[in-house]
């Protein structure tokens, strides 16, 4: 396959600078746009690549992308305020780089041009966890994050021009722009840092994925665009789980971890479901990064991350 030239929003963030490094592997060229709202200096690895560009500015100036756009073969808005904190704190900035700067870039772009957007499978809401979800279960989500999220694949998916969407489980796994707020990140972390983890309503169900599996998911969006379509969920079937058998795996790789379920406490984020993630693999897309894989990478990352936040405070 020819390489293509691929058009990365919010390249410097968690997802897309490995992402960006993955499809540079893979042959394709990268620009990534980001305005480093975080100061992260997370694509200095790929600084001497020579198919790597940067191009600093905001995903939702419609200037900035009238220059991009045109240029590249594939669209890949990875651009957003993520998580419901953040939204609510600032909700104008998520609906409109959430939702607003997608729908601008769909409009931009031609019908020849290949978009695939990350979605979320957190619109799938409150939906009781004995429901296996498919792309056909109704969205219901309970969150601003998760509703401008749908917002923007509903523009995608009823608009004139063919795009994808991969409505992903909760990720998980190291990146150079690290979050540790995702549920096996924090999980990690806290148990190596505190040896103990609380959890409320631990019978909630979520569905996880590896940063390094969403980024070969693109790859294989790229390559498979014109015989896939529509939306895809994209996680690991055995990770279909509830937050206290989550807990308890993660506590198998930390000795000495203690783990309380509190009973009276209420955890505000509500979502409740399990996942069928078979659609995606019937198009050939195999998955190769396990949940114990990813929680040993975790462990070890933050070994030297903890010994640098140590070496700062000392």
């Amino acid at each position: 396959m020819a390489k293509e030239k691929v058009l990365i929003t919010g390249g410097a963030g968690y997802l897309g600078s490995v992402a960006a490094e993955h499809l540079l592997d893979e042959g394709h060229t990268v620009t990534c746009l980001d305005n480093l709202m975080y100061r992260q200096p997370s694509l200095l690895h790929l600084a001497h690549r020579g198919g790597f560009e940067f191009v600093y500015g905001d995903a939702r100036d419609e200037e900035v992308l009238k220059s991009l756009v045109p240029k590249h073969d594939v669209i890949l808005p990875l651009a957003a305020i993520v998580g419901e904190g953040a939204c609510n704190a600032r909700q104008f900035e998520a609906k409109s780089t959430n939702t607003d700067a997608v729908v601008l870039i769909n409009g931009l772009r031609s019908a020849s041009q290949k978009l695939i957007m990350p979605m979320t499978n957190s619109g799938y809401g409150t939906t009781t966890g004995d429901i296996l979800c498919t792309e056909e279960t109704p969205l219901n989500p309970i969150s601003l994050y998760g509703q401008t999220k749908v917002d923007a694949e509903r523009a995608i998916l009823e608009g004139d021009k063919k795009g994808l969407t991969l409505r992903l489980a909760t990720v998980f796994g190291v990146s150079p722009r690290m979050r540790t707020d995702l549920l096996v990140n924090s999980f990690v972390l806290k148990a190596m840092t505190d040896r103990y983890l609380a959890i409320f309503e631990g019978n909630f169900m979520r569905n996880y994925v590896h940063i390094r599996d969403v980024a070969r998911a693109f790859d294989h969006c790229i390559r498979n665009f014109e015989s896939m379509e529509g939306t895809y969920n994209l996680g690991l079937d055995e990770a279909n789980m509830s937050k206290l058998d989550l807990a308890k795996r993660v506590a198998q790789f930390v000795p000495g971890t203690v783990i309380r379920e509190d009973y009276e406490g209420k955890d505000p984020d509500k979502r409740n479901y399990i996942v069928s993630n078979e659609k995606i693999k019937r198009t050939g897309f195999k998955f190769e990064h396990s949940l114990d894989e990813g929680i040993i990478e975790l462990m070890k990352a933050y070994k030297i991350l903890l010994k640098l936040e140590g070496t700062r405070n000392n």
